[in-house]
């Protein structure tokens, strides 16, 4: 027992140190996609010069499963599980809150298997009536994790969702990784049937096709964020934590691999016509927010470029820069449906005015 004592708290001391490092690096190092773009460049609005709308009355309030949202807006899911990582998550949630948008948490494996870790999740006080997002990796399905650790997920962060994440490029990479993605399917499946909220699945950076989704949607999913390149790529951030020379070294090679977010959007939306979808990967702006939603997502996700405003102490003379970043993606997607004529996010979905270029 002292044996498995020391391995669990070493295993912790790992957890919070790697933890750590993908904050420093998503920071600090150059790990944006190279060679791939997230594919909203190829698409530009058509100007209506007559909207026939007030700007004061464009309505951008919407649900997520149920969950009364100010905007179709989602802080998707990034960190946890160390004291910076409370402090990043608190300053997240509170500007959610405020906002009205959604929040996802990062992966919570680290407070499942160390509850002292818990609180550096745990934001419902900070964000009370706003949709969270409880996380979990799919593959821990294939670690010991079942339908008991995804439910204390979701009661530890007070959650009205859980998401499960696919990354399993990024476990290559990861010198800890988990790479057996044997049989999933059927567990997600599983966990669908038996959790007592929505449960989606996300990709981290990669993307999910039409017929992936569609095999998630058949198992129970709820909603599907596709997560698409053009943002953040994992490969380059495990490059930069690695000390094997063949995994630094071949990373370079996949910065430019995954699926486009728009095309990823577009695909699942096509194969899944009622789908609940998420656009995730490589957004900046309100614009490319609106054209996620044009292309047929439900609500637009911001992750890593978010996280810089968040890393900013309560005190300093920049704190407020995270609230000023949200309003102004908001104001963003507002001015690009009254300049498409759009008074209403179900006009902006139905709009014929996104061209291609």
């Amino acid at each position: 027992m002292a044996e498995d004592r020391v391995s669990n708290q070493e295993q912790f001391e790992l957890t919070a140190k790697r933890k750590g490092e993908h904050i420093r690096i998503c920071l600090e190092e150059p790990v944006q996609s190279v060679g791939v773009e997230p594919g909203f460049g190829r698409y530009r609005f058509r100007h209506s010069a007559l909207p026939n709308v007030a700007f004061d009355d464009i309505d951008t309030s919407c649900t997520f499963h149920g969950i009364p949202m100010q905007v179709p807006l989602l802080i998707s899911s990034m960190t946890g599980g160390t004291q910076e990582a409370a402090a990043i998550n608190r300053r997240l949630a509170e500007a959610a809150e405020a906002r009205g948008w959604a929040m996802g948490l990062g992966s919570m494996r680290a407070a499942i298997e160390n509850e002292e870790l818990a609180d550096t999740f745990k934001v419902r006080a900070e964000a009370p009536t706003i949709p969270i997002i409880a996380n979990l990796g799919a593959v821990q399905l294939n670690y010991g994790y079942g339908v008991d650790q995804c439910r204390r997920a979701v009661e530890l962060a007070e959650a009205n969702a859980l998401v499960l994440h696919l990354n399993s490029m990024q476990e290559v990479f990861q010198p800890e990784g988990d790479t057996d993605f044997r049989g999933l399917l059927e567990k997600i499946g599983q966990v669908c049937r038996y959790a007592d909220v929505p449960v989606g699945v996300k990709e981290v950076g990669w993307g999910i096709d039409g017929d992936t989704a569609a095999a998630l949607v058949e198992a129970g999913v709820s909603f599907i964020d596709v997560a698409g390149a053009g943002g953040t790529s994992w490969s380059q951030v495990e490059k930069y934590r690695s000390r094997d020379s063949l995994r630094e070294a071949a990373a370079a090679a996949f910065a430019d691999w995954g699926i486009p977010t728009a095309e990823c959007v577009r695909e699942v939306r096509a194969k899944l016509p009622h789908a609940s979808i998420i656009a995730s990967g490589g957004l900046h702006s309100g614009v490319d927010a609106a054209k996620a939603i044009a292309l047929g997502a439900d609500v637009a996700g911001f992750g890593r470029s978010l996280l810089a405003g968040a890393a900013v102490p309560a005190g300093d003379a920049e704190a407020g820069g995270l609230h000023a970043q949200l309003e102004q993606i908001e104001f963003e997607l507002r001015t690009a449906m009254f300049g498409i004529g759009s008074g209403s996010l179900k006009g902006l979905r139905a709009t014929d005015r996104l061209i291609q270029r």
